[in-house]
């Protein structure tokens, strides 16, 4: 990990996040969403999306190379229906930069976060056909519900994980 620098997001940070999330999504998703909605997720869009996120008040932690690049990321808060306490609202990383360690970095920053504001739980959804859902699943969070999320017209099962911090 010494090729990697993990910090809080700031504005200069909303490119590099676009890109990591919109192409994470394309490779995380082919063949489970349609090609033709990853196709239309607009890099621009999503650049503005997370200038919103970063003018305020927010959690977000990035990971990135020596050369600045950004290489994945996570941000999380208070759990956004009230229902419960602390969530992970997103955590995505290159397709080439999985399995390094990189993403139980970023959630350990989340979770301990978390933890110090005070929270005893955080909430996770996930599709429940995400190839990489195995990962939430190593902390051993407790699968609470399931609901149809409905993606470019179509419908996907999304699993509603609750998590303990210890």
């Amino acid at each position: 990990m010494k090729d990697f620098r993990f910090r809080k997001a700031d504005l200069k940070d909303a490119p590099g996040l676009a890109h990591v999330h919109v192409h994470s999504w394309r490779t995380t998703y082919e063949g489970i969403v349609s090609g033709e909605y990853l196709q239309s997720l607009s890099i621009e869009e999503r650049e503005q999306k997370w200038v919103q996120i970063l003018s305020g008040s927010h959690h977000t932690y990035v990971c990135e190379q020596d050369n600045g690049e950004i290489v994945g990321f996570v941000s999380f808060g208070k759990e956004r229906s009230g229902e419960y306490e602390g969530e992970l609202y997103a955590i995505y990383l290159l397709e080439e930069y999985q399995g390094k360690g990189i993403g139980k970095e970023l959630f350990g920053i989340a979770a301990k976060s978390l933890k110090k504001q005070g929270y005893n739980s955080m909430w996770i959804w996930v599709l429940k056909d995400n190839p990489s859902k195995h990962f939430y699943y190593t902390f051993k969070p407790e699968l609470i519900k399931e609901e149809v999320l409905t993606l470019g017209g179509e419908s996907h099962q999304e699993e509603g994980l609750l998590l303990k911090l210890h």
